[in-house]
């Protein structure tokens, strides 16, 4: 193939869609028999559409495959809620990794918004198991960007959002992978947070109005708390936390006025206890916010202040912690301090300073120490760093206030 065949290959073939999914370190071949007849992602379909132009055992085509792969074998740990700028350049074959935990019941939101040219960003959401012979699950795939079906390079400036969400029921970590298409130039953002996949089931309260938690002895030690006590004044709507259909509102003697929400979607039923008086009946369906019943003490709380029990009691599992599936995340990431002029542009260090592989944190694992003056690419920013790239292709972050362009340096 001759150079200019080849770059047009890439131009032509660039703007279709495919890629990887696995962690193992593999050669093109092997990649793309793995990804079969039916590729299930844009990320696939593009790397699919690179092995019909020919292309995967080209440097270019080699290196982009490559690059997808080793990000995932070294993701940054980043904790949530999380902001970086960064760039993608034509002239690079990058891609970038973020690895995270969610507790069950948290819901991820995770988005990356680009300026500059319409191109294909691959956003690709993977879950990590203790499976070492399958270390990663893809789990959710972004979708957006330019329409599968063009034929010609974009040329218009303009702003793109890809945007993945994903409810975490049980415990995990994941690793969210972003990569552009290849000869695309642009300026991102990631924003990536978590709220309660239920909504709060008391009108009005909040994360403050929990007084007694999951797992709590009761009577003596001779059980415990299998939910959490949301306090409220008396007659305080409580609100159904997600579309379902109410099971049964059967008094019983420790929760008095109940009911039992079903939430088939999840699973799990959703139980609500002590209240004052219900206003729903078996068998209705009802609606995210509609009104259950409202705020009491009855069963075995007649003692007590008015508060609702809430519980959630999960298909094979039985009772689970309600707390983080109705807890309301607050906390903001932290404000971007570091200069973003400075973005896809070299640099130095100007003191000996450690690079780490976590991000935005001088707790994470040390990837390396490097001496005053070391030349560094900077890819990134997140709150005071800078993600940086050695000559060596080692990806990690600095202290942005230990940077100084390249220019400067005295050597």
């Amino acid at each position: 193939m001759t150079r200019r065949s080849y770059f047009a290959a890439v131009r032509r073939f660039a703007t279709l869609l495919g890629a990887s999914a696995a962690l193992a370190s593999c050669d093109a071949g092997e990649r793309l028999r793995e990804l079969g007849d039916q590729p299930r992602t844009a990320h696939e379909r593009y790397m699919r559409a690179l092995a019909d132009a020919g292309l995967e055992e080209t440097v270019l085509g080699r290196d982009w495959i490559e690059a997808s792969d080793s990000v995932l074998r070294a993701p940054h740990d980043v904790s949530l809620p999380f902001r970086e700028t960064g760039v993608f350049l034509r002239a690079e074959v990058r891609a970038v990794a973020y690895r995270l935990s969610l507790s069950a019941g948290q819901r991820l939101t995770f988005a990356v918004r680009v300026d500059g040219l319409p191109l294909r960003l691959f956003v690709d959401l993977f879950e990590q198991t203790g499976d070492s012979a399958r270390p990663l699950v893809l789990r959710a795939s972004a979708d957006g960007g330019v329409p599968e079906d063009s034929t010609a390079p974009p040329t218009s400036a303009g702003t793109m959002t890809f945007s993945l969400e994903h409810e975490a029921r049980r415990a995990a970590t994941y690793v969210v992978r972003v990569q552009p298409e290849l000869l695309r130039d642009g300026r991102f953002e990631v924003l990536a947070a978590v709220a309660p996949i239920l909504a709060f089931p008391v009108e009005g309260r909040g994360n403050g109005a929990v007084q007694s938690f999951f797992g709590a002895d009761r009577d003596a030690g001779r059980r415990v708390h299998h939910g959490i006590d949301i306090f409220a004044p008396r007659g305080t709507p409580v609100l159904a936390a997600t579309d379902g259909v109410v099971r049964s509102v059967r008094p019983n003697n420790l929760g008095g006025n109940v009911v039992w929400l079903s939430d088939p979607e999840r699973g799990q039923s959703l139980y609500y206890a002590h209240l004052d008086t219900q206003v729903v009946t078996a068998g209705q369906r009802v609606r995210l916010g509609d009104t259950l019943g409202f705020v009491g003490n009855t069963g075995n709380a007649r003692t007590t202040k008015p508060h609702l029990h809430f519980g959630i009691y999960r298909r094979g599992e039985g009772p689970v912690d309600p707390f983080p599936w109705v807890r309301r995340v607050i906390a903001t990431p932290p404000p971007l301090v570091a200069d973003t002029k400075r973005l896809g542009g070299e640099g130095r260090t100007t003191r000996s300073t450690t690079v780490v592989l976590n991000a935005p944190s001088a707790r994470g694992d040390t990837l390396r120490t490097v001496p005053r003056d070391t030349p560094v690419q900077i890819v990134g920013a997140a709150g005071t760093w800078y993600r940086v790239e050695l000559e060596d292709g080692v990806a990690g972050y600095v202290p942005a206030r230990f940077t100084a362009p390249l220019r400067n340096s005295s050597q």
